[in-house]
């Protein structure tokens, strides 16, 4: 069997989440794509990535290694036609490798090229997170539970479609209406609906997470480990340990790991005019279109807003940055902005590890070593390619 290795593509399309983790660590549906991939490989995964991630996420390399694009959402089929990958081939969609079966002396530009005939979604921009949530959300719900019995709802619930419910065991779930006939929901294990909740599937509540009393969630919508999360949200994904514990609207949006939207914070997810919406891009370094009507807000690991937030539509923010102030903030806030409107200053790295410290340790987690040294190298690469505005 060959060693597997994922492979970082188009990783700066997708700054700024790549900026704290390998592509392969984005959330899109219930599992990251890393998992996904173990999960239809049924064998771990390991790292090809920057130096800088690698302490975290390293390469296990050996004399054969079957190299997986990590940006791509693996399906069935596409795992069958990987395995069947002879020593010196790559499977292509288009221009796109796929996978390379690969050893010590070998390439993926000196393989022989195999076509894939087959379906493939990739997450080549920011807002493909989003877009390509429902999809991946079907197909990992199917995997994850067929063949496993549901643990029974709590009272007072209203449920339609109950087949599409599918409760962890330790998960709470109490006095809430669940429309699963427009979607499956899936709730984690340990993670809890609190009562007043209005959900209308498709719906992943991942592992230890929270809704709040009275929320409103439409599909599809991923709310990664640990989130907490209330109020209006529509079609986002949040990757983990991350807050929005209060009312305000949150729609077709993505929020990163240890991130916090104060109370009442809001995005705007379509124009006035109905037009495309535009983003900021950090490969060009300038605002692209995404083709859509309808994108909010992309949030990087470590930002947080203020009570009140007012963000653009097609809004997207940095590492590290708190945003404060009155109206609206720019559509690109850079990393480590202290204010986010012109004029901000740049928050001093000391206070980033202090507010990181105790963020984590809320959490009963540990900002270590490794975490820092990772925060430090993006404080620095951001000093010339991010300038406050």
């Amino acid at each position: 069997m060959a060693n597997h290795i994922l492979f970082d593509h188009n990783r700066t399309n997708l700054l700024p989440f790549t900026y704290t983790r390998p592509v392969a660590e984005i959330r899109v549906g219930i599992l990251t794509l890393r998992e996904h991939w173990e999960l239809l490989l049924g064998e771990n995964c390991s790292f090809l990535t920057e130096e800088y991630l690698s302490e975290k996420y390293p390469t296990w390399v050996e004399k054969e290694n079957l190299y997986l694009n990590g940006a791509v959402i693996p399906t069935p089929a596409m795992v069958d036609a990987v395995k069947e990958l002879k020593l010196g081939q790559t499977l292509f969609f288009g221009s796109t490798p796929i996978a390379s079966f690969t050893g010590p002396m070998l390439s993926i530009e000196q393989s022989n090229r195999i076509e894939y005939k087959g379906q493939v979604n990739i997450i080549n921009n920011l807002w493909d997170i989003f877009r390509l949530n429902e999809t991946a959300l079907k197909d990992q719900f199917r995997l994850l539970t067929h063949g496993r019995t549901s643990q029974s709802p709590g009272r007072g619930n209203t449920i339609l479609g109950g087949a599409n419910l599918f409760i962890e065991p330790g998960a709470r779930v109490e006095c809430s209406i669940i429309n699963a006939e427009t979607g499956p929901v899936y709730i984690g294990k340990n993670a809890e609906v609190m009562e007043g909740s209005m959900i209308r599937g498709p719906l992943a509540l991942c592992e230890g997470a929270t809704l709040k009393m009275g929320a409103k969630i439409y599909g599809a919508t991923t709310i990664g480990p640990h989130c907490k999360v209330g109020g209006e949200v529509n079609n986002s994904v949040f990757f983990g340990y991350s807050n929005k514990a209060h009312d305000g609207f949150l729609g077709n949006s993505v929020i990163g790991e240890w991130c916090n939207l104060g109370a009442d914070s809001n995005n705007s997810n379509l124009k006035n005019n109905y037009s495309d919406v535009k983003v900021w891009n950090y490969t060009k370094g300038d605002m692209v279109s995404t083709g859509l009507i309808f994108c909010g807000l992309f949030m990087g690991d470590h930002s947080k807003c203020s009570i009140n937030t007012m963000f653009n539509t097609g809004t997207v923010t940095g590492v590290n940055a708190n945003v404060f102030g009155n109206g609206f903030p720019p559509k690109f806030i850079p990393s480590f902005s202290w204010g986010g409107f012109p004029g901000s200053q740049r928050f001093h790295f000391n206070k980033v590890t202090e507010l990181a410290r105790e963020v984590y340790g809320r959490r009963s987690s540990e900002f270590d070593a490794t975490e820092e040294k990772i925060i430090q190298k993006i404080y620095k690469l951001t000093e010339s390619t991010e300038p406050l505005i």
